[in-house]
């Protein structure tokens, strides 16, 4: 499930978006300030931002380009009328889209699934370093190498998918669905159950004793994660 994070000092306008895209499948986060949106990005996985560009603390149009240094999530910054120049400036340091207020629901809900089909399933992937490292592991996805210890690891595609997406975001607890969505790019219909297959298999080739993972934890009940390590 796609997960939207709306940005805005105005709860009422936040309340308004939810409702918006309550009849989307979407899961969404909200935040008041750029400052607090930045600290979500780094706790959570989000697929698409609405933000305002006047806040207080951090407005949009520097929190836009404080993001872009780390994620390349979409961002669709929320403009009145009159901040002609700010839409143009937002654009230049990295926003996707705008929508001015005052919104008509049906162009938010249209302007967020266009953005968000480019992002998931068009290639768009949010920008991570190209080395990952987390413990002995070592990512290297510019050539799509895994490391433990110094020593290659070969993996298939599916638990390469697996790996990165847990060490993109060590701590956060994934369901077997939302592994699958992530990884396979589709709805599992069902399929839930190969995400365990695949989690068995890598924990076989990065764990030192696999019945007793030391990197990829069951959180029973909720799903996965990946034990942050020095």
């Amino acid at each position: 499930m796609p997960t939207v994070l709306i940005v805005d000092d105005d709860r009422d306008i936040c309340s308004a978006l939810k409702i918006y895209l309550s009849s989307e499948p979407y899961s969404i986060l909200t935040a008041h300030d750029g400052l607090q949106a930045l600290d979500i990005l780094h706790r959570e996985k989000i697929d698409l931002i609405l933000m305002d560009i006047m806040m207080p603390k951090m407005d949009g149009i520097t929190a836009t380009a404080k993001l872009r240094e780390e994620f390349n999530v979409p961002i669709i910054l929320l403009t009145a009328k009159s901040e002609d120049g700010d839409k143009i400036l937002g654009l230049n340091v990295g926003a996707d889209d705008y929508i001015t207020k005052p919104f008509n629901p049906a162009e938010v809900v249209a302007r967020v699934r266009s953005q968000l089909r480019r992002y998931m399933f068009l290639g768009g992937q949010s920008v991570s370093p190209q080395r990952l490292r987390n413990g002995g592991i070592e990512l290297d996805d510019n050539a799509r190498q895994v490391f433990l210890d110094g020593e290659e690891v070969s993996l298939t595609p599916m638990e390469y998918g697996i790996l990165k997406l847990f060490m993109e975001t060590p701590g956060k607890v994934y369901s077997s669905m939302e592994i699958y969505e992530q990884v396979w790019k589709e709805k599992p219909l069902g399929n839930e159950g190969t995400v365990a297959v695949h989690i068995r298999h890598l924990r076989e080739k990065i764990e030192i004793d696999p019945s007793s993972p030391r990197y990829i934890k069951v959180i029973w009940g909720q799903g996965y994660k990946m034990e942050k390590l020095s």
